[in-house]
């Protein structure tokens, strides 16, 4: 008989929650950088097999300091994401890094959490030479896994388990009609996220947090192809500089890598209409 069931996932940033939610649902839904800080609002998203459903909620990273109004509000979120009904936590480690307060901060959060608790080492296709640092966690939850989200390793015993902690009656939601597995993200902040992403993505550290992206139009056109008019903002007039690039060169990149992802989630040809805006009241607007 099918179940279902609510999974919490929580790490300090870039630990790879959003790279395994988009290897388990099998699409993109979440926004993924070398960059903490990436995704900015809980993303709920279904994974769905023949031995039932499990809905899982992407918590924004929690950052130690939360300097600015962006850091702050992403804080709030996901702290009230923990308010939330779920019945599993997976608790999700990146044994490359060094411990650090920000870590010491999400085990205090797991360990007031009243719900099972499984254990997750990511990155393990990569040198995890701080992995002794972590072991002492495992005496504190119910099960123990080693991953590679990025690469896909090792997560059928993992999702295995999950199942095996849930028994919520199936379906939680119905998934029939729906052209993507994200619960809570329409189609004009879809596009927005993954615009997002390739300014990640091509600027690295030339430009800070603080961008934004706004899609002010979607039409679909006679010939079926898609015009998507959107504006990048940021916060001073030369990271717009630096987001423009040398005669363009930076906008026309992010532009192409973004049109070809979202040509490649649509399957229709895509025309993408997209400008660079310096906005100084913009951590106040994605509050």
């Amino acid at each position: 008989m099918k179940k279902a069931g609510i999974v919490l996932l929580i790490g300090r940033p870039n630990v790879g929650k959003s790279t395994l939610l988009n290897t388990l649902v099998g699409q993109k839904v979440s926004i993924t950088s070398p960059k903490p800080q990436t995704t900015r609002f809980p993303i709920r998203a279904v994974f769905e097999d023949e031995r039932g459903q499990l809905i899982f909620i992407d918590t924004p990273g929690i950052f130690k300091k939360a300097e600015d109004v962006l850091s702050r509000a992403v804080n709030r979120k996901t702290l009230a994401t923990l308010d939330e009904e779920f019945d599993v936590v997976v608790y999700m480690v990146d044994p490359t890094r060094a411990r650090s307060f920000e870590e010491g901060r999400v085990l205090g959060i797991v360990r007031k959490l009243n719900k099972p608790v499984i254990l997750v080492f990511n990155k393990m296709d990569l040198e995890t030479k701080h992995m002794a640092e972590y072991t002492f966690i495992q005496d504190e939850v119910a099960a123990t896994y080693k991953i590679s989200a990025l690469k896909d390793k090792h997560i059928k015993p993992f999702i295995e388990d999950v199942f095996s902690r849930v028994n919520r009656e199936y379906p939680l939601v119905d998934m029939t009609d729906s052209v993507t597995p994200a619960l809570n993200m329409n189609s004009r902040l879809f596009l927005q996220e993954i615009i997002r992403e390739k300014v990640y993505l091509f600027t690295r550290e030339e430009v800070p947090y603080k961008v934004g992206v706004a899609v002010e139009e979607i039409k679909e056109r006679d010939n079926g192809s898609l015009y998507i008019k959107a504006v990048i903002y940021t916060v001073d007039k030369r990271y717009r500089g630096m987001l423009v690039g040398r005669q363009g060169k930076m906008v026309k990149e992010i532009g192409m890598a973004a049109r070809k992802e979202l040509e490649r989630s649509t399957n229709k040809k895509v025309f993408l209409d997209l400008r660079i805006e310096a906005n100084h009241h913009l951590q106040e607007m994605l509050n």
